[in-house]
């Protein structure tokens, strides 16, 4: 974190997307390519009351430095310490919830 604090950021982003297409899988439902990053974030937004909401945020984070519009922008140690923690949280809700998930029907 201390030495490369994009790549940090990044990774807990990975992280939080992971964790949210497990959520996903538990529930039977897969993601594909055509959605991409937005479909599973939507997806576990949505389901889950706005639980992951900071999901989002991470991911648009994620975009700026992957596909930079500018050169130079630059993440701060804090920033990606508050990445972890944010992830760190989606995992302790992520563990609540899936013993209560079953497959997902339309209603």
């Amino acid at each position: 974190m201390d030495s490369d604090p994009e790549s940090a950021l990044v990774l807990a982003y990975d992280g939080g997307r992971q964790i949210g297409t497990g959520l996903l899988a538990q529930q039977g439902l897969r993601p594909t390519t055509a959605g991409g990053h937005v479909a599973v974030t939507r997806a576990v937004i949505d389901q889950f009351n706005g639980r992951f909401t900071g999901l989002d945020a991470l991911r648009r984070r994620r975009n700026e430095l992957q596909y930079p519009l500018y050169p130079g922008d630059l993440v701060e140690s804090h920033e990606a310490e508050a990445a972890i923690a944010t992830v760190r949280g989606f995992l302790v809700d992520a563990s609540a919830l899936l013993p209560s998930i079953g497959f997902f029907t339309e209603r």
